[in-house]
């Protein structure tokens, strides 16, 4: 998760074209021809499956994992494969079986949601399959605000402590997931994948802010949450405000995998 609602759909709306803009293409690349049947994990309204189907040629069946039948539905209609399943499952339960035929195993926004030992069943089911998995859009904690405000890295360090709550893995997520696909055998490559948020995306970066600012708030109450947002949301009227949230995608190979020609 990334600052505001993870998800309500009109969230997820609005960070659908900053989540496209920021993904690495080189993994998408790496795995061509491997886009016979995708399941797609946590994949709220379909919008990793919107943006995937078309760079995988030959993406023929999407198979789609949500706890959230509303999103579930809204993902059906929309993803450009073939044919479309749905499936309504916590990712806490997923077996092998729930993968089985499956060629890749693909997510967005979705690691630094889990706990430790969600990300181990997901790495179990994934390797007991051997297919290949591409995690986009984990964040990793960082965030890169100019102008620079004293109190950055205060919020940030709260937000990142917000993020781990309840055992979540928040900003540890990417290293957690590929310490546990390799402890299964695979290859783990990681590539950077930013947002860039600043005027010119105004609504959206002021959600993000609003969001993050928040979230640092319900874990660090004593911080001055009011009088820091209403600084930075001034920088971004007057057009001064820029971001950078740092992420990244995560791709994991299976032992034996061979890259396309």
């Amino acid at each position: 998760m990334s600052g505001a609602g993870a998800f309500t759909p009109e969230w997820l709306a609005m960070r659908e074209g900053a989540d496209a803009r920021a993904r690495a293409a080189r993994p998408v690349a790496l795995l061509r021809g491997h886009g016979r049947t995708v399941a797609d994990l946590g994949c709220g309204t379909g919008s990793l499956g919107r943006w995937l189907a078309p760079r995988l040629p030959g993406a023929r069946h999407w198979i789609l994992f949500d706890h959230d039948p509303v999103l579930l539905e809204a993902a059906r209609t929309s993803v450009p494969a073939d044919t479309v399943e749905t499936r309504l499952l916590d990712l806490a339960d997923l077996r092998p079986r729930d993968l089985e035929g499956a060629t890749l195993v693909a997510a967005s926004a979705l690691l630094d949601m889990l706990t430790g030992d969600t990300v181990a069943a997901v790495a179990d089911s994934v390797a007991a399959v051997g297919c290949p998995a591409l995690f986009t859009l984990s964040v990793t904690g960082r965030v890169e605000l100019s102008p620079s405000d004293p109190l950055d890295h205060v919020f940030g360090e709260a937000f990142n402590g917000h993020q781990r709550r309840g055992g979540l893995l928040g900003p540890d997520a990417v290293a957690a997931a590929a310490d546990a696909f390799a402890g299964r055998g695979y290859r783990c490559l990681a590539f950077p994948s930013p947002w860039r948020l600043d005027a010119t995306r105004a609504e959206l970066t002021e959600a993000w802010l609003r969001g993050w600012v928040g979230a640092a708030a319900a874990q660090a109450p004593f911080l001055p949450a009011e009088a820091y947002l209403e600084r930075r949301l001034a920088d971004l009227a007057a057009g001064r405000l820029s971001a950078a949230v740092h992420h990244d995608d995560l791709l994991l190979l299976p032992p034996g995998f061979a890259p396309p020609r």
